[in-house]
């Protein structure tokens, strides 16, 4: 739906505070507009009422998805990022966040149509395929998940957000040895065990957590979010 903005001009009233005026020019401290001003404001008026509302394109359907996404609306975000790719089927920005958008909502079949489109308008983009492979993985088509991570990573090999994600899908599943291999390209040691605990305690696995969380201190004592977690636990 279009949003029209109405432009109404205001008109300033003077008082007259402190001053002589004779009251036929003055009413109420009113100082009324002589004739000459009143025809420029009218003049200006009619200016802002016959003007067009500026047409709406691509980037102005992006910036209203951007405003609904602000107010926790996505439903109307991915209305305006629609629209958006409507006007520009390579819009990226759109795409992407439609994606998101679509994610959040749980709306799987959707979201994984959309990471197709991103895929396919960035020519790969290994993001694309890491945050498919998530929706995919959400949906329970594991297979369809893995080959997703799989190609992100052939395309960008030190992409984190693939590697991450699939050494996580792999704890999950039970295959330490290979999530370890994927999270150890992108991760530092204490980093990699720090996420094997959060698979554990995800998991209700709590003495393999914490059991992984000591290896992440002794490896780095200095990371807080494994010293954090430890402390909740015990």
């Amino acid at each position: 739906m279009r949003v029209r903005f109405l432009l109404i001009p205001t008109f300033a009233m003077v008082l007259c505070l402190g001053c002589q005026q004779d009251k036929k020019d003055d009413v109420n401290g009113i100082r009324p507009v002589n004739p000459d001003t009143a025809k420029e404001m009218n003049a200006n008026r009619s200016q802002f009422d016959s003007a067009q509302d500026p047409p709406l394109n691509a980037d102005t359907r992006y910036a209203a998805g951007q405003l609904a996404e602000s107010q926790n609306n996505p439903q109307l975000a991915i209305k305006q990022y629609a629209e958006c790719v409507k006007e520009n089927p390579n819009h990226t920005l759109a795409l992407y966040r439609m994606g998101v958008c679509y994610s959040e909502l749980k709306q799987w079949p959707q979201a994984i149509e959309t990471w197709n489109n991103y895929i396919k308008v960035t020519k790969g983009a290994a993001v694309g395929y890491s945050n498919l492979g998530f929706c995919y993985e959400l949906a329970g088509q594991r297979d369809d998940a893995e080959n997703a991570y799989k190609k992100g990573i052939q395309k960008d090999p030190y992409n984190q957000a693939c590697r991450v994600n699939y050494g996580l899908m792999l704890a999950r599943s039970g295959k330490i040895s290979e999530a370890m291999n994927q999270l150890q390209v992108v991760l530092s040691p204490a980093e990699v065990r720090y996420n094997l605990g959060s698979v554990y305690e995800q998991l209700g696995r709590k003495e393999q957590a914490k059991a992984e969380y000591k290896k992440a201190l002794e490896l780095d004592p200095n990371l807080v979010d494994a010293q954090t977690k430890l402390t909740a636990m015990q």
